[in-house]
């Protein structure tokens, strides 16, 4: 049986819990496969909001197995915090959670590494969620790092003595950045004990018994293709392989595996913290977009950049994930808009292009089309049919740029709140 794929096509923040949660009873196992605590994927169970940073979105549903990949980096603090805010919610969550070995760990001094990092960018910085993240995955490429699976080695405690050293001696060009390790350690460390309890697994031969046996898996992206660090809009990314080709590394399963992509954007675009945004609204736009979307970073809580939907990079996206169906979400936040507006080319001075530039700086302004909006509340929409004539258009246009199904239609924050097309 097959591997589909759920990710975001923008900037992250497109809604991949709520749909993930939604499709995960028709999987017997959903993954995390890159990524860290920067992802806060926010469902509402029963109308209660929770974000979850690092579980996988499929965890509150029964008999669905919840595997954290390898393709991760994991904070044994935040973990065990997340664990004690749904442990009431999900009381068998430690036979519904597993952990890769290969799971890379961030340690308390990978955070302060970040500080001190972005500090010294100073006008350059990256917009970091300064949770150790980008450190975490310079000692993987580096070959340095601890893994869950080191946690049951005779060596343990030596080896993570080395690598903290390595670090300590880093930041000491950073006498600015102040730090008690003392006090993090020790939270880290009682993390660490809690976190034994999870079964630790090798979870590529975990996943491939699973498929032999006929069921399916699905792959939950974090963060979404345009912070991809490959592709996205570098160096403003993140610092793994968001796109469907992470899965492969991150779970360690083959290509053939994958059917399905299912790419979820958002009716309009969203970005958190610095980097390129063509057609971001820096007016009383924007800030409505924001203040009706509730645009705040579920992990910072900083206010979200707002903008139009932007087709050029979507299609962008489209092609490379290999996205069979869109799913398109918060297209309620727009209810009220007597106009909506797509970007389909940007300028340059080299004239209009309809493509991804390398250099995003070449952008010197969009070029939008304006449709009709449709000016109704849509939450007693349950199928297409019933759907206003001016979303119906406005869904075609996205149909027809991206040469890709809309195959679902989120048209609220709860769980039922969906259109299948």
């Amino acid at each position: 049986m097959p591997v589909d794929v759920i990710l975001g096509l923008q900037w992250g923040d497109e809604g991949k819990g709520k749909i993930v949660d939604y499709l995960a009873d028709k999987y017997s196992v959903v993954c995390r496969f890159q990524g860290g605590p920067n992802a806060g994927h926010t469902l509402y169970i029963n109308g209660k909001k929770i974000v979850l940073h690092t579980i996988p979105s499929g965890i509150f549903r029964e008999n669905v197995v919840n595997i954290i990949g390898n393709g991760v980096v994991l904070d044994p603090v935040t973990l065990n915090r997340e664990i004690g805010e749904i442990a009431s919610l999900v009381p068998d969550l430690l036979q519904r959670l597993m952990i890769s070995d290969k799971t890379q760990l961030i340690l308390p001094t990978h955070r302060w590494i970040d500080i001190a990092s972005e500090a010294a960018k100073g006008k350059e910085k990256i917009g970091s969620t300064l949770r150790g993240i980008g450190p975490c995955y310079m000692d993987k490429t580096g070959r340095n790092g601890l893994r869950v699976g080191d946690l049951f080695s005779p060596n343990w405690e030596n080896d993570y003595r080395s690598l903290k050293e390595k670090h300590l001696i880093f930041l000491r060009q950073f006498p600015e950045v102040e730090f008690n390790l003392n006090q993090h350690e020790t939270e880290w460390f009682k993390s660490i004990e809690d976190l034994k309890r999870i079964k630790v697994i090798q979870a590529e031969y975990f996943l491939h018994e699973k498929l032999r046996n006929g069921e399916n898996i699905m792959a939950e992206g974090a963060q979404g293709t345009m912070l991809d660090v490959d592709h996205g809009t570098y160096p403003f990314v993140t610092s793994s392989n968001t796109i469907t080709a992470g899965v492969c590394t991150g779970l360690g399963l083959a290509p053939k595996h994958i059917q399905r992509v299912i790419g979820i954007a958002k009716a309009y675009c969203t970005r958190v913290g610095s980097g390129p945004f063509p057609s971001e609204l820096q007016d009383e736009v924007g800030e409505r977009l924001r203040k009706a979307g509730h645009e705040f970073g579920s992990t910072t809580g900083r206010p979200r950049r707002c903008g139009w939907l932007d087709l050029v990079q979507l299609r962008y996206s489209v092609i490379l994930n290999g996205v069979t169906d869109l799913c398109i979400t918060k297209v309620d936040i727009l209810n009220d808009f007597e106009k909506v507006c797509m970007t389909t080319s940007y300028e340059t001075a080299n004239g209009r292009i309809e493509h991804v530039p390398f250099n995003w700086k070449d952008i010197h302004s969009v070029h939008n089309i304006e449709l009709p909006g449709w000016n109704q509340d849509i939450s007693g929409c349950h199928n297409y049919s019933h759907l206003p004539k001016a979303l119906k258009g406005f869904l075609d246009q996205i149909q027809t740029h991206c040469q890709t199904p809309v195959s679902l239609l989120s048209t609220g924050p709860e769980r039922e709140q969906l259109i299948f097309g």
